[in-house]
């Protein structure tokens, strides 16, 4: 069990050193608690399985899909299905999402952590001035 951890560890430290364009690209806002004031993590090992951006206090994962997705779609539904059976909410966008409209991408994200199209009362939205 313990090697399995360690295993999930190495593997995300290994994609976080190969990230991709639209995951940096992505990482620059999420990061440093720019997002809502929420923290992300990159790369977060879970259950055997790596997240490629999640917020444990929305449980909220972020999924980038790329070229290689296209060839394991099953695959990734089942993983999908386990990490939401787990309590975790997954967004998934692709490199051409990120890249053509980053806009629209972080209000989905934003859409994903407060789903109400009102934002009420201590919303952090509402109290930092943003729309």
């Amino acid at each position: 069990m313990k090697r399995d951890r360690s295993r999930n560890i190495q593997a995300a430290r290994l994609l976080r050193k190969s990230e991709t364009p639209a995951e940096a690209l992505l990482w620059k806002y999420l990061r440093d608690r720019h997002m809502i004031q929420l923290k992300f993590r990159r790369q977060f090992p879970i259950k055997g399985f790596v997240l490629d951006f999640y917020c444990p206090e929305k449980k909220l994962g972020v999924e980038i899909d790329g070229g290689i997705h296209e060839k394991q779609k099953e695959y990734d539904v089942e993983r999908q299905d386990i990490i939401e059976d787990m309590g975790i909410k997954i967004l998934r966008f692709t490199n051409n999402d990120i890249m053509k409209d980053i806009e629209a991408v972080l209000r989905k994200i934003k859409h994903g952590i407060y789903p109400s199209p009102l934002c009420g009362e201590g919303c952090p939205e509402r109290s930092r001035g943003a729309g």
